[in-house]
Parts: C-alpha cells; sequence; structure tokens
C-alpha cells in the first residue's frame, strides 16, 4: 500500500520509516520535505494551506500527524482543525478513497478525571481550548467518512517523550522539578511505541475502532516519576510544594482496546523508557 503522512515530523517520520521497512511507499508532507530520510518520498506542504500537492491514486492509508506553531488558540485551529480539513477536501479533490485515515489526537479531550481510570467509552470533557480543538477536528474526520469506504481512526495519545524529549529529565537536572503535594496522576508514550501503534492501527486487517487512547501499561503519579529520575541521575529528590498547573489532567488512562489490536510496546513503562532516554538510544527526526 502507498501511505501518506500529512505532517512528517518527528513521530511522523518514525512511523514512516516503520511503514518503509515493511516495504511499503511513503510519502511525507511536511513544509522542509528535505529533511526527511530518503525512505520517505517528501513533497512540501503546508497543511494550514488549501494548496497541497496531489496525491497519489494508490493511497490505501493517510496519517495525520500535525503539530501547532505554538500553543495557543488560533494556532491549534489552524493546524488542527484546518489542517484535518485541508487533508480531507485534498482527497476529494484528487478523487481519492483510502481504506483507512488515522488522525494523532491527544488524551487532552478528556480534561481532568480527578486520578479516576479512564478508557475509549468514556465521555470527553475537555478543559481548555486544546482538547476542545482535538474533538473538533475527530469530528471533521468522522463525518468525512460516513458513508465512503473509508476508516476513521482518532488515536489519542498521551503525553510523548523520547529523544530529544526530555522535559522532565532538564527539570530533575535543573533543581526546577517539584514534586505535587497532592498525588496527580500522569500518562505517556514513548515515540517508538506510538510509531508502532500508528503503524499497527493503519495495516491490520480487522475493522478498527473510530477512537483509541494510545499510552503506556502504567499511569504513574508525577511524584514517582520524578523521585525515579532523580535516582537515576544520582541526585537527591525534588521537593514537594504547590508546583505547576497539572499537564494534561490527573487521570488514569486504560491502554487495553490498543493492546487487543495486537500492539507490542518496547517501552511499556517511564522506568524503560527514560531509562533509554539516559542511555542516549534513538535519535530525534529533524
Amino acid at each position: 500500500m502507498t501511505v501518506l503522512i500529512a505532517g512528517c515530523g518527528d513521530l511522523g517520520t518514525e512511523a514512516g520509516l516503520r511503514f518503509a521497512a515493511a516495504g511499503q511507499q511513503v510519502v511525507g508532507w511536511r513544509r522542509s520535505p528535505a529533511k526527511l530520510p530518503a525512505a520517505i518520498d517528501g513533497a512540501a506542504a503546508d497543511l494550514s494551506s488549501a494548496d497541497l500537492p496531489p496525491l497519489p491514486a494508490a493511497t490505501s492509508a493517510v496519517v495525520v500527524s500535525i503539530a501547532a506553531d505554538s500553543p495557543t488558540e488560533a494556532a491549534y485551529r489552524a493546524a488542527y482543525v484546518d489542517g484535518v480539513r485541508n487533508v480531507l477536501n485534498a482527497l476529494d479533490r484528487d478523487g481519492v478513497v483510502p481504506r483507512r485515515i488515522l488522525f494523532v489526537s491527544s488524551t487532552a479531550v478528556y480534561g481532568d478525571a480527578g486520578g479516576d481510570w479512564i478508557d475509549e467509552g468514556t465521555t470527553p470533557e475537555p478543559g481548555g481550548f486544546s482538547g476542545r480543538i482535538l474533538l473538533e477536528a475527530e469530528a471533521l474526520l468522522q463525518d468525512w467518512a460516513a458513508g465512503k469506504d473509508t476508516e476513521g481512526v482518532s488515536l489519542r495519545l498521551g503525553g510523548i517523550y523520547g529523544p530529544g524529549r526530555t522535559r522532565l529529565i532538564d527539570q530533575v537536572r535543573s533543581g526546577g522539578a517539584v514534586i505535587p503535594e497532592e498525588p496527580r496522576y500522569t500518562n505517556r508514550i514513548h515515540r517508538d511505541d506510538a510509531a508502532a501503534a500508528i503503524v499497527r492501527l493503519c495495516s491490520m486487517d480487522q475493522p478498527a475502532a473510530p477512537v483509541y487512547i494510545g499510552v503506556d501499561h502504567e499511569p504513574a503519579e508525577l511524584g514517582d516519576v520524578l523521585r525515579f529520575l532523580a535516582g537515576e541521575l544520582g541526585l537527591d529528590a525534588p521537593p514537594s510544594g504547590p508546583g505547576p498547573d497539572a499537564r494534561g489532567g490527573n487521570k488514569r488512562c486504560s491502554n487495553a482496546l490498543l493492546r487487543a489490536t495486537g500492539v507490542q510496546f518496547v517501552f511499556p513503562s517511564f522506568r524503560e523508557g527514560y531509562r533509554s532516554i539516559l542511555a542516549g538510544e534513538g535519535t530525534r527526526h529533524p
């Protein structure tokens, strides 16, 4: 099959390399296609623009993996709502009807659950504009796919970490980390496992569900993660305090539905993932 990755940044490139290794033709759309590895056929594209390149007629899967230019409502709307709409319009323009379209969304659509467990059956209650806009983009995809021979899939990822994504490590090293006084659950997924999930969901023969939650096996209390990192770095545990506002809310996300598709996790918890990063393993794609 031919796979189009619309928004071929770090995550999209990793997924693209995995598709290519499996023998698929991969086309990557991004503003700077010269940065893409040779295994991906790059094309210059600004997804916030309606003027997108022609799609290969044989496109059977589309991955929409977009990053906003800044953490503002306008930037999120331009990236996710306009970006998804422009990709769908390009499919209509070229008469291409892929078997499956996967939109990389976020667990931000669920907001704060007070530490409770959530899964794909939980009603989204976004606490900010990011979650609301992502839900709007998800709805655009489902509305477009309705009545077509296309499955629309939203993969709601937790916090992505991996090579070059070292925010918590940097906070611990700099002494800026604070363990929240009240327990706060966090959910994350290593970039490589997120890429593996994308490939699996686009390639599997069985019908896909409209929504999957993409997180590792173990929702982790933030204090436990920070203490673990301090121990791995040979540092004292960070102090306790009010801490910053919760990123992603306080919830425990289940990955049971995703695991049921056969996705194999290399980094089932933050421990394996952060040890890999601290060991210098892996490369962040430009």
